[in-house]
């Protein structure tokens, strides 16, 4: 396959994973719950997502910088607020004290 098409595929599957994030931003955002949002793992997947976005700036490859790049930005929303509205009211759950 011609590089172009190959990254024309990339973008387009790029831009699939990366809207599948919109949805829980804007029900975060609006809800202020974030109580079944696992920190470790969004933690985890930022750096993650990070190091896909530094590989794809090192390989020169336009679709993984713009799908890395976008991922990340929504990623890092849900955790900022994860952390943000997590502070507040926390209850603690059976043995969590």
């Amino acid at each position: 396959m011609e590089r172009e098409l190959v990254e024309a595929l990339g973008i387009v599957a790029g831009c699939c994973t990366t809207a599948a994030f919109a949805p829980q931003v804007v029900r975060t955002w609006r809800t202020r719950s974030v109580a079944d949002i696992s920190l470790g793992m969004y933690g985890l997947f930022c750096l993650g997502v990070a190091l896909w976005l530094v590989y794809g700036l090192l390989a020169d490859s336009l679709s993984v910088i713009l799908a890395n790049g976008a991922t990340l930005v929504l990623a890092l929303a849900v955790l900022v607020m994860k952390l943000r509205f997590g502070r507040k009211g926390r209850q603690p759950l059976d043995g969590d004290d």
